[in-house]
């Protein structure tokens, strides 16, 4: 090895530009590919009834729908099968803690109780008060 007037190996080069290896072609008309890098991962706590956000489908709005759509024009017609969704709605979300429809499940429930209190109560009035003009114009 052979060192210049510098004190610098006659191998060093000092060119300002570093070389660039040379491109190896695998085969004749492919690009050359560089290393993909690895995708991101993402870590998602979860929760009692499995992984968070992912909960099963409940029909708690159609629940909540129907009964009040009772309350307000069909009456028992509506709120019952309302109930009834609102039921197996909350049966769904109760066995999964932290469910979002959970809250119009209950509410869904508590209306149609609602609905079919009030319209239990204004039948029983009608006929107490049909029950009186029968016997009011019979007597």
């Amino acid at each position: 090895m052979e060192k210049d007037s510098g004190g610098v190996p006659d191998w060093v080069t000092t060119d300002s530009e570093p070389e660039s290896p040379e491109e190896t072609v695998i085969f004749e008309g492919t690009p050359n590919t560089v290393e993909a890098t690895q995708p991101e991962q993402i870590f998602v706590h979860a929760s009692h009834g499995g992984p968070a956000g992912i909960y099963v489908q409940t029909n708690a709005v159609l629940a909540l729908v129907l009964a009040i759509v009772g309350l307000v024009f069909c009456g028992l017609c509506t709120a019952i099968p309302g109930l009834i969704l609102a039921q197996t709605a909350l049966a769904q979300t109760e066995a999964q803690p932290g469910h979002p429809d959970h809250g119009v499940a209950r509410a869904a429930q508590i209306v149609s109780w609602i609905t079919i209190g009030i319209w239990v109560l204004l039948i029983g009035f009608y006929v107490l008060v049909f029950g009186a003009v029968i016997a009011s114009s019979s007597a």
